[in-house]
């Protein structure tokens, strides 16, 4: 497969096709393989600040995904910006593209503070990109998850 660009839209730019591809790769993953029994849509993919980053195969098929969200209040700290929905496809695993995603994002909010919630196994990823560990492990969805932070000085 050739080198894939990273691509970024609002809701309503979004295609028919685009999110079903989306909405696809996140139920797949969340719900099949990681047996998540929470809601998954959530209605804030539809704010207009949100932001879905994705990469895409040749057919059209999502391979990485994540969103960024932007609060009303700092959800920890000075952070108002959230990372979140972050996603590999299962045979595209260790290919760093979750951290191309999270690099065109972060990229995109120079200068601002940052949250996302780590499934615990995978916070070495967003530690490479600068991001902390706060407070106490966590469940969410039945998985444990860790609070992780990126100051303004990261960037």
């Amino acid at each position: 497969m050739r080198e894939c660009s990273v691509i970024t839209k609002a809701f309503d730019e979004l295609t028919a096709r685009e999110l079903y591809a989306i909405v696809k790769l996140r139920t797949d993953v969340f719900f099949v393989e990681q047996k998540v029994d929470e809601t998954e849509l959530d209605g804030r993919d539809l704010e207009p600040a949100t932001r879905h980053y994705w990469l895409a195969a040749d057919d059209g098929a999502v391979l990485a995904y994540l969103r960024t969200l932007r609060n009303d209040e700092p959800e920890h700290r000075d952070a108002f910006l959230t990372i979140g929905r972050v996603v590999t496809r299962a045979d595209a695993r260790g290919r760093g593209l979750a951290g191309r995603l999270l690099a065109a994002a972060l990229a995109d909010n120079p200068g601002e503070a940052c949250v996302l919630h780590a499934q615990e196994y995978v916070q070495g990823l967003y530690a490479k990109a600068g991001f902390e560990p706060f407070g106490d492990v966590y469940l969410e969805a039945g998985i444990p998850h860790i609070g992780m932070y990126r100051g303004p000085q990261a960037n």
